[in-house]
């Protein structure tokens, strides 16, 4: 018997839904759960051929957990070892490697000095930054958030020089990126699952949050083609089975605005239940996938173009 796993925190609509639709399959062999954990030894395998992973982006136990069951051929969807590196600074930096447009970004050291660091511990940052340089290349309105952050949090909307620096000190310790405001006339969300499922959804994100995936975007067939590439590439690269990309729309342009989401919100109340629909379906069949070709014997991770071709001393782009 091959056991498929969730690995889940407060969410309940995705997760069980995710469990019964693997399980009303009847495939002969496979059974879908909510993993279940009571000791962890190292070097021993898990229970789960496939484990979905939503929260140890949050749990760092969970994320070692996973880390030592993928070690022992469990297939972690997304790789833990990816995620753990992985943030969205980075991701802005691959995409102008890989022709993906997105806003023009920088990455900012944080306000307040990191714990057990001192002055000293910055010999080779200079003070003051070019901040006149920075701020031409991004211009305003611009916004400013953190580099690895999940959600919407710490998202702040700058008009001016100064209207940064007097939000930039409520920061703290966080690193932050500052980036150009792409001013859309559409916007998408699109979920990417296995690298070549694709769910392209027209989303409002200056709506109330349960009415963002009411929008009236109507795209044309050469649009989703085109959209649906981007996304492909950004996750064939980065190598994530379960990702959502935001697109926004300018003067015809796609940008990639947020691409870093490896436990999107699948709750049927925010996403509608036509995009639940087909996120259970779609995570249920690559789940299933995934089990019936595991073999604990190997490496069952997806591991990112970016990655393989960095360790094949190959062309990168």
């Amino acid at each position: 018997m091959k056991k498929i796993g969730i690995l889940h925190g407060k969410e309940r609509s995705f997760p069980e839904a995710f469990v019964e639709r693997v399980n009303s399959k009847n495939i002969e062999g496979i059974i879908a759960e909510p993993v279940k954990i009571d000791k962890v030894m190292q070097g021993e395998a898990s229970d789960y051929a496939v484990i979905i992973d939503r929260i140890s982006q949050d749990v760092p136990f969970y994320r070692a957990y996973l880390k030592n069951a993928a070690l022992c051929g469990t297939a972690v969807i997304n790789n833990p070892f990816w995620w753990s590196a992985d943030e969205k600074f980075f991701n802005n930096c691959l995409a102008t490697k890989i022709d993906v447009p997105v806003p023009k970004t920088v990455i900012l050291p944080s306000h307040d000095l990191p714990d057990d660091t001192s002055e000293g511990s910055f010999a080779n940052l200079a003070y003051p930054l070019d901040w006149d340089g920075i701020f031409k290349y991004v211009g305003f309105p611009a916004y400013m958030k953190p580099f690895a952050g999940g959600g919407w949090k710490n998202v702040y909307k700058l008009e001016s020089m100064d209207d940064f620096f007097e939000k930039h000190k409520e920061t703290g310790q966080l690193v932050m990126l500052l980036q150009e405001e792409i001013v859309f006339e559409e916007y998408y969300r699109c979920y990417c699952i296995g690298g070549k499922y694709v769910r392209i959804m027209p989303y409002e994100p200056r709506n109330p949050h349960h009415l963002r995936y009411v929008a009236g975007f109507t795209p044309t067939k050469e649009r989703l083609q085109q959209m649906e590439e981007i996304v492909l590439r950004i996750n064939q690269y980065l190598g994530y089975d379960f990702n959502t990309v935001e697109l926004a729309l300018r003067d015809g342009v796609p940008y990639a605005i947020d691409f870093c989401n490896p436990a999107p919100d699948a709750d049927i109340k925010s996403v509608g239940e036509e995009n639940f629909a087909w996120v259970v379906e779609t995570a249920a069949n690559f789940a299933i996938e995934k089990a019936l070709e595991h073999d604990a014997k190997k490496d069952n991770l997806t591991w990112g173009e970016y990655i393989k071709k960095s360790s094949g001393k190959k062309k990168l782009y």
